[in-house]
């Protein structure tokens, strides 16, 4: 492809170079590497290791480029980190209660990996697995990567065969959308993908995200209990912290909420996003508060959006030697609901044979 860089091809403990050239050929390659997507001075990377977003390059006010999403230097911490920086994270993202859930009258037993509940797809989920690249163009007008992964039945306990496929592609001028979808092949299964990248409008190591101002447009939101787990109720925002429908300055609102934990707070909250479920539209606007002017809508077509304020980040070594505290970024991911398997009153996340999985975003920046 006329002007595109090569893909930056890393051996899975990082700790070697090679050179590919994109494009068709890279259908099938199991290499770990990392793969850009560049137009003009916009750029992104993303690596076949969890289908995983390692950085989102773009300019700000003053034409002064920055990174602007956390991560690593290597696959080697990408494979070894907990945080899920920027990663696919299914078979069914956020939490689920007790580990179990009953489908169809019989009870799964998933991996326990947050105290007694599963998170995240459990122990190896699809953040913890190597996906196969079928399709790579790195530049053009419209540069794209698709990976795929095939989900085994039985795999952390969840039921039946999963194709899953994932496109990342540089869809306008400062435009990235992100096309998910997954086909159950032999047995009715939950499926709820989510990326779970980590942002900081000001630059990945520009410190913490206080400054920002963020809007949901969600007027209601899902509340939990001590555990993190939806008690069931779908409860309005008005007159609670969680009001975030006008732009709000972190800073003046994370010390309202409860983080979890005893002494840590902001939000780790699912809100329920207005309008109708399985249509585009807008989820988010967020500005960096900064001297950079950039900032950032969110459209998808989830029923929920899980905001997350990094809570838990506490002295993380992240790329180019940042160290990454408390409240260094925020994460918007665009989801079904926590625990929709042990709700019935919420959206439903169950795919049966035949039936295809959708999930669409787009992050559209501006400066």
């Amino acid at each position: 492809m006329a002007g595109a860089p090569p893909p930056l091809l890393l051996a899975l403990l990082g700790l070697a170079a090679l050179a590919a050239a994109g494009g068709a050929n890279a259908a099938g390659r199991k290499t770990v590497g990392v793969y850009e997507l560049r137009k003009g001075d916009f750029s992104v990377r993303v690596t076949n290791w969890g289908a995983t977003l390692t950085s989102v390059v773009l300019p700000d006010s003053r034409g002064n480029l920055a990174d602007v999403v956390l991560g690593y230097d290597t696959i080697a911490e990408y494979v070894n980190g907990s945080a899920y920086f920027g990663a696919l994270v299914g078979r069914v993202a956020n939490r689920v209660a007790n580990a179990r859930f009953v489908l169809d009258g019989k009870v799964y037993h998933l991996y326990r990996n947050d105290g007694k509940n599963a998170l995240h797809g459990g122990k190896r989920g699809f953040s913890k697995v190597i996906w196969t690249v079928k399709e790579y163009v790195g530049g053009g007008d419209s540069p794209y990567i698709t990976l795929y992964y095939h989900s085994f039945d039985g795999e952390e306990g969840f039921p039946g065969d999963l194709d899953v496929y994932v496109t990342y592609r540089l869809s306008g001028p400062y435009e990235l959308s992100l096309r998910m979808n997954a086909t159950a092949l032999s047995r009715a299964t939950p499926v709820n993908l989510v990326n779970h990248a980590y942002w900081n409008l000001g630059g990945h190591g520009s410190g913490d995200v206080l400054r920002h101002t963020v809007q949901l447009l969600a007027s209601r939101y899902t509340p939990v209990d001590a555990g993190l787990i939806p008690t069931g109720a779908v409860a309005p925002v008005a007159g609670t912290p969680y009001d975030l429908r006008a732009p709000t300055r972190l800073g003046a609102r994370l010390r309202e909420v409860s983080g979890g934990k005893a002494g840590v707070y902001g939000y780790d909250t699912n809100f329920a996003v207005d309008g109708e479920a399985r249509a585009l539209r807008k989820v988010a606007a967020v500005r960096d508060g900064g001297a950079s002017g950039r900032a950032l809508e969110l459209w998808a077509d989830q029923p929920g959006v899980q905001f997350y304020t990094g809570n838990f980040l506490a002295g993380v070594k992240g790329k180019g030697g940042a160290v990454y505290g408390q409240h260094a970024a925020l994460c918007l991911e665009t989801q079904g609901f926590p625990d929709a398997v042990n709700h019935p009153n919420f959206p439903s996340q169950i795919v049966r044979p035949g039936q295809v999985y959708r999930h669409n975003m787009v992050f559209k920046f501006s400066f």
